[in-house]
């Protein structure tokens, strides 16, 4: 079973990065114990910049997307939700409570370490429709 505080932590470490404007070495190899692999995979995602956050004007609307290997992941940190197979398999089953995407999703918000893309209401849902197709 996974560790109920898995979130908190989490959000602690965030807390405390975002204060010190950066991830320490404490931070990283607390993450790391947390979240083994998953934490390597979040890195990944925010070295090679895949956070994106879109902002669709004017309505202000934000949907936060996480480049994949396979596809772009929409994600829903308010309901800490993301359409990859891992959480569907393995945080559904409270194996774990967050996949890598929210990993990287958490740190790369409260850090800033994200690209944000302004795109025009029109296309709203047009990316949403892409966003939500189901895997082939």
């Amino acid at each position: 079973m996974a560790d109920t505080n898995e979130i908190d932590m989490l959000n602690a470490i965030c807390r405390e990065a975002k204060a010190e404007g950066k991830l320490s070495g404490k931070n990283l190899t607390a993450l790391y114990e947390l979240f083994g692999q998953r934490f390597t995979k979040a890195l990944d995602a925010l070295k090679e910049n895949r956070v994106k956050k879109y902002v669709f004007k004017p309505s202000g609307r934000t949907v936060w997307i996480v480049i994949g290997r396979e596809r772009d992941y929409l994600i829903m940190p308010e309901a800490e939700f993301c359409p990859c197979d891992d959480f569907y398999f393995r945080v559904l089953d409270k194996k774990i409570h967050l996949c890598y995407h929210l990993i990287a999703q958490k740190i790369a918000r409260n850090l800033g370490w994200y690209e944000t893309i302004e795109e025009n209401d029109e296309l709203y849902n047009t990316l949403m429709d892409e966003w939500k197709k189901p895997t082939a």
